[in-house]
C-alpha cells in the first residue's frame, strides 16, 4: 500500500500533465489565464529549469521529426532488384549456362554499373535536398526561474513563458497572454497572404487557426511583441500534426517505374516467344541434338534483351535532373522529372507561388481623382500616375496628405539589401511606405520633423490604427489608417480638393461602390483619414486621450487598393501550360474574391470559372467533387485535409497531378501528389520534405521547363527502344537463315560479335539519344495518355518492319557480296578460315554503319533532324565517332580479331561502308516530311 501511495504521488504530477495535453488549442483559448496556468501548471513568471527538465524528458524535443528515410543500404539494392535488373541477372546467367561466359559477365557488369550510377544520383539529390531543409528557430528567448533565458528552440516545453518581438519565428503553439499591436504571418498554415492581428482576449473568428488569442508553430512576427505561454510542442503542434500526416502518406510507384516493368515483360514475352522458335526450328530444320538446340534458343533469348535499356533510361534521366538543376529546380527523385512530363493537372497554390507574397499599392482613390501606381514589388524607382502622367506631390496636396498620413501612421520599416527589399514590420504596411517612396516622400525626414507623440495600435476589434504626431510648436495630429466600415462611421468630414466639408449621404454611398469596386478586382482596400487638433490642446492632454475620445471627428482622405501581385514570369508559364494540354487549377487558402481575381488575371481560369470554399468542399459528395473538377473551377479558403481530397479526386479520375506549394498546409497534398513541387525560398521545411521536386527559386516557371524536360525524357526513352531493337533484327537474321538453311549457311555473326553491337558500339550513340533535345513543339501537345506505351504499334513498325528489314538485307547483302568476292558460290560457305572471318567482319560493319543511320534518324520522331540542329547533340556524333574507332580497332587488333573472330577491311570495303548512313538517312526524312504533310492536310 505504502509502494503504491509512493508511485501515485509520483506520478500524480505527470498524469495531471497529460490531461492537460488532451486538451486542445480552443479550449485553451476560451478558458481563462488563470485555467490555463492551472492546467499547464505554470506562473505568468514561467516555469523552474528542474521543472522544464523533466517535462522535456517526458514529452520530447521541440521539433518535427522528419520522414523516416530508408537506410542507404536499402536504397543501394533497390537499384538492382527492378523488373528490368532482375531480367538482365536472369540473362547474364542464361548467357553463362549457354556457353557465352562472356556475353554473361558483360550483361552482369552492365547491371552492376547501372544500379550504382542511380545510387549515386539519387544520394547526391538527397544531400542537395538536405542542405536545403532548415528546421525551426534556433533560439527563443523564455521566463524561467522568473528570469529570461535565451534557450534553444527544441528544448522549449508546455508550459514555458516566451517573449517575441517582430521579425522572430513562433516556436510552439502557445496562447497569448499580453500583445502589443501584434500581426502574425500564418500564411504557412492558411496559404493567407494578409497578417493577422493578434491579442490576448479570445475571439473564435471564422475557420481553422482563426482564434485571437492563440498563435502557432511555424509563423512569423510580422510586427509588435507579445508575450505567450506554450501549449503544445513538437509534433503536438498544429504544425506537427500535419507533418505526421504527410509522413503517413505512401508514395506510389511512379507511372515511368509502371511502364519499364510492363515494357520488361513484354521484352521477356518477345525474348522468349523468339527463343522457343527457335528451339522448335533448330530441332527440327537443322536436325540439332536437343541439348545444343536449347543452348542455341537460349543465345537468341539474350540477343534480344535490350542490355542498355537500364543504363539509358538512367542516364536520360539524370542528365534531365542535371539540366533541371541549372533551371533552379532540385529533383530529388530521378523518376520524377519524367512522372511531371506527364502531368495532366497542377494543383497551385497562390501565395509566393503564383504570386510574389508581397502586398502592393494599386490605385489610391481620393474623391477628386484616382492615381494609378506603376512599378511592381518593393521598388523605390516605382510612379504615380493621373491620366497616363507622371505626377509630382506638389502638384497634388491630397494626395500628399494621404501619403504624409499613411507613412507616419506605421511601424514597418523597408531596407534594401542587395537591391532586395527587407522587411521590418507587415507587408501591408510595408506597402505604403513603398508608396511614399515612389512619390519621393522622404520618411526618415519627416519622421524627425513630426515626432510621435502618442499611439493607439491596430486590433482585430476596431481594425484601425492610429498615431498621433506633432506638426508644429501649436498644432498635433492623428493619422489613422483602417478597414473602410470601421473608419467610414467616425468619418463626418471629407477632404476634398484642398478643402475640408461635410460628408454626405452621397459620399459615403459612393465611397462604398468604389471599395464594392476594388474588392470585386480581388483588391484590398484601406481607409485613410486624419485630425487636427486646435492650439489649445496641450501635450499632456493629448497623453491623456483615449481612443474613444481620440478617434472622433476624422477627416477622410481616401482609399489605397492594394494586392499581393502575380509573378510577372508565371503569365507566360500559365500559357505554355495551357498549350501543353495542362489544366491548372489554384487551390488557396486565401479569399474567394482574391483567388478569382488572381486566376483570371494571370489567366488560369475565365470570369465564368467556378469558386469553391472549403465549407462548400465539405458538403460536397465525392460524385459532385469530381463532376466540378471536370470543369474551371477555383478553391479557397481551403484545409489542409482538403487539399489533400482536391488531388485524391483528381488521381481517381485518372489525371496526373502535380501538386505546388510552400506551407505546412500543402504537405499532405505534395506527398499524395504524383509530384509534389516545394518552394526553395519560401517553403516550410515539411513541405520540402513531402516534395519530389524543390524550386530554388520559386519561380513557377521552373515547373514549365521540367515538364517540357520530362516530356523529352519519355520521348528519348521511345527513341532509344526503336534505336536498340533496330540491330535486333539484323542480329537475329543470321540465325534465321543457319536455320532455314538447316545449317548450309553458316552463322554470318558471331555471339562476340552481337555482343560487340549490344554492349559495345551501339552504348554511346543510345546514352546520346538519352541526352537529345526537345522536340520543337513538344509542348503543344497534349501528355502522353495513361494507356499509351512505350513499346506501342509505331515503335514495332519503326524498329523491325521499317529500320530493322533495311539494316538486315544490308547486312545480309554484305555477308554474300564478301563471299561472292572470294569466290562463292564455286567456293562453298565454310565456318571458319579468313574468308568466313572477312564476311562476318563485313557483316558487323555494314550493322554498325546501318545504325549510324539510325541513331540520326531516330533523333527525332516527326520533325526533321535538320530543326533540332544535325549537329547540335555532340554525345551523338562522339558516339559515331566511338563506334567506328571501335570497329576499326576490332578490325585492326591482332589479339582481337582472334577473340571476336574479325578480319582485315580494305579500302573498297570501307568506301562502301560509309556510303551506307547517308541514303538510309535521306530516306528518313523524305519519309518524315511526307508524314508531316499529311498530318497537316488532314488537320
Amino acid at each position: 500500500m505504502i509502494i503504491q501511495l509512493f508511485f501515485y504521488f509520483m506520478h500524480f504530477e505527470k498524469r495531471v500533465f497529460m490531461m492537460a495535453e488532451q486538451k486542445t488549442g480552443r479550449d485553451f483559448a476560451a478558458a481563462e489565464l488563470q485555467s490555463v496556468y492551472q492546467d499547464l501548471k505554470s506562473t505568468p513568471s514561467g516555469i523552474t529549469s528542474e521543472e522544464a527538465a523533466k517535462r522535456l524528458a517526458e514529452v520530447g524535443p521541440n521539433t518535427i521529426q522528419k520522414r523516416q528515410k530508408e537506410s542507404q543500404l536499402k536504397l543501394f539494392a533497390k537499384n538492382f532488384i527492378s523488373l528490368m535488373a532482375i531480367l538482365l541477372w536472369v540473362s547474364g546467367f542464361i548467357a553463362i549456362i549457354a556457353g557465352t561466359t562472356e556475353l554473361g559477365i558483360a550483361i552482369w557488369c552492365v547491371n552492376l554499373i547501372n544500379g550504382c550510377f542511380s545510387y549515386y544520383q539519387q544520394r547526391a539529390a538527397q544531400k542537395a535536398t538536405d542542405s536545403l531543409l532548415k528546421m525551426l528557430p534556433s533560439y527563443t528567448k523564455v521566463l524561467r526561474n522568473g528570469e529570461p533565458q535565451q534557450i534553444e528552440t527544441s528544448q522549449m516545453v508546455p508550459g514555458d513563458v516566451f517573449l517575441l518581438q517582430a521579425g522572430d519565428a513562433v516556436p510552439t503553439d502557445a496562447r497569448i497572454i499580453e500583445a502589443t499591436s501584434l500581426q502574425v504571418d500564418e500564411s504557412a498554415l492558411t496559404g493567407e497572404s494578409v497578417p493577422e492581428s493578434k491579442i490576448a482576449a479570445y475571439h473564435a473568428g471564422e475557420g481553422q487557426f482563426a482564434e485571437s488569442n492563440l498563435i502557432y508553430a511555424g509563423t512569423n512576427v510580422g510586427s509588435g511583441t507579445a508575450t505567450a505561454i506554450t501549449l503544445f510542442t513538437g509534433m503536438a503542434t498544429e504544425f506537427g500534426k500535419i507533418a505526421k500526416l504527410t509522413h503517413n502518406q505512401r508514395r506510389s510507384i511512379s507511372p515511368l517505374q509502371l511502364e519499364l516493368n510492363r515494357l520488361t515483360k513484354q521484352i521477356s514475352m518477345i525474348a522468349i516467344a523468339i527463343g522457343t522458335a527457335f528451339f522448335i526450328a533448330a530441332i527440327f530444320f537443322v536436325k540439332y541434338p536437343v541439348a545444343q538446340s536449347f543452348i542455341f534458343a537460349l543465345g537468341m533469348i539474350v540477343a534480344f534483351i535490350p542490355e542498355g535499356l537500364l543504363p539509358t533510361v538512367t542516364l536520360s534521366l539524370a542528365r534531365g535532373v542535371q539540366r533541371m538543376a541549372k533551371n533552379h529546380a532540385l529533383v530529388k527523385d530521378l523518376d520524377s522529372i519524367e512522372t511531371l512530363g506527364e502531368t495532366t493537372v497542377i494543383c497551385s497554390d497562390k501565395t509566393g507561388t503564383l504570386t510574389q507574397n508581397q502586398m502592393t499599392i494599386d490605385h489610391v482613390w481620393l474623391p477628386s481623382k484616382t492615381y494609378d501606381v506603376t512599378g511592381k514589388g518593393y521598388a523605390n524607382n516605382g510612379k504615380i500616375q493621373y491620366q497616363g502622367q507622371d505626377i509630382t506631390l506638389a502638384q497634388e496636396p491630397d494626395l500628399e496628405r494621404l501619403i504624409k498620413v499613411a507613412a507616419l501612421d506605421n511601424d514597418t520599416e523597408v531596407q534594401m539589401v542587395d537591391g532586395k527589399a527587407k522587411i521590418l514590420g507587415t507587408p501591408t504596411e510595408a506597402s505604403l511606405i513603398i508608396l511614399a517612396q515612389k512619390a519621393g516622400f522622404d520618411l526618415t525626414q519627416r519622421q524627425k520633423q513630426f515626432p510621435r507623440l502618442k499611439e493607439f495600435p491596430f486590433d482585430s476589434e476596431r481594425k484601425r490604427m492610429s498615431t498621433i504626431h506633432q506638426i508644429d510648436s501649436q498644432h498635433a495630429r492623428l493619422c489613422l489608417k483602417g478597414s473602410l466600415s470601421d473608419t467610414l462611421k467616425w468619418c463626418p468630414y471629407l477632404l476634398d480638393q484642398g478643402k475640408i466639408r461635410p460628408l454626405t449621404p452621397e459620399d459615403r454611398a459612393n465611397i462604398d461602390r468604389i471599395n464594392q469596386t476594388y474588392a470585386s478586382q480581388g483588391l484590398r482596400s484601406m481607409a485613410i483619414a486624419y485630425r487636427d487638433f486646435d492650439a489649445q490642446t496641450t501635450t499632456d492632454q493629448i497623453q491623456q486621450l483615449s481612443i474613444e475620445t481620440a478617434e472622433q471627428e476624422l477627416v477622410f482622405v481616401g482609399l489605397v487598393a492594394m494586392s499581393d501581385p502575380p509573378r510577372e514570369e508565371v503569365f507566360d508559364a500559365v500559357k505554355k501550360c495551357h498549350e501543353a494540354h495542362i489544366k491548372i487549377i489554384m487551390v488557396t487558402g486565401d479569399s474567394t474574391l482574391t483567388a478569382k481575381s488572381i486566376a483570371t488575371q494571370i489567366g488560369i481560369v475565365s470570369d465564368r470559372a467556378r469558386v469553391i470554399t472549403g465549407t462548400e468542399l465539405d458538403q460536397m459528395s465525392e460524385d459532385d467533387l469530381s463532376a466540378a473538377l471536370a470543369g474551371e473551377v477555383i478553391f479557397a479558403r481551403v484545409a489542409p485535409e482538403q487539399k489533400y481530397k482536391i488531388v485524391s479526386t483528381l488521381q481517381a479520375r485518372g489525371e496526373i497531378v502535380a501538386s505546388t506549394g510552400d506551407g505546412v498546409n500543402d504537405a499532405p497534398a505534395l506527398k499524395k501528389a504524383d509530384i509534389g513541387v516545394a518552394m526553395g525560398k519560401m517553403g516550410t521545411d515539411v513541405a520540402k520534405d513531402a516534395a519530389d521536386m524543390i524550386l530554388t527559386d520559386d519561380n513557377f516557371a521552373s515547373i514549365v521547363a521540367a515538364i517540357e524536360e520530362g516530356r523529352a525524357v519519355y520521348s528519348n526513352i521511345q527513341k532509344f527502344l526503336i534505336y536498340i531493337l533496330t540491330s535486333n533484327v539484323p542480329e537475329a537474321m543470321p540465325s534465321i537463315l543457319f536455320l532455314f538453311s538447316r545449317g548450309l549457311i553458316p552463322l554470318p555473326l558471331t555471339v562476340m560479335q552481337i555482343l560487340t553491337v549490344d554492349l559495345g558500339t551501339d552504348l554511346i550513340p543510345a546514352i546520346g539519344l538519352g541526352s537529345e533535345q526537345a522536340e520543337p513543339g513538344i509542348m503543344k501537345q497534349p501528355p502522353r495518355r495513361r494507356d499509351a506505351h512505350l513499346l506501342n504499334k509505331s515503335v514495332i513498325w519503326k524498329a523491325f518492319a521499317w529500320y530493322g528489314l533495311i539494316a538486315s538485307a544490308i547486312s545480309t547483302f554484305s555477308y554474300f557480296f564478301t563471299n561472292l568476292q572470294n569466290g562463292w558460290p564455286q567456293v562453298p560457305l565454310f565456318s571458319t578460315g579468313y574468308n568466313y572471318r572477312e564476311a562476318t567482319t563485313m557483316t558487323l560493319a555494314a550493322i554498325v554503319f546501318t545504325q549510324i543511320a539510325a541513331v540520326m534518324n531516330c533523333r527525332t520522331q516527326r520533325a526533321s533532324v535538320f530543326s533540332n540542329g544535325l549537329f547540335s547533340n555532340r554525345l551523338i556524333w562522339f558516339g559515331i565517332f566511338f563506334e567506328v574507332a571501335l570497329l576499326a580497332t576490332l578490325v585492326y587488333t591482332p589479339f582481337l580479331q582472334d577473340l571476336f573472330n574479325t578480319a582485315t577491311l580494305n579500302g573498297r570495303d570501307w568506301l562502301f561502308l560509309i556510303t551506307i548512313p547517308i541514303p538510309l538517312f535521306l530516306i528518313e526524312e523524305a519519309r518524315k516530311f511526307i508524314s508531316r504533310k499529311i498530318a497537316t492536310n488532314t488537320h
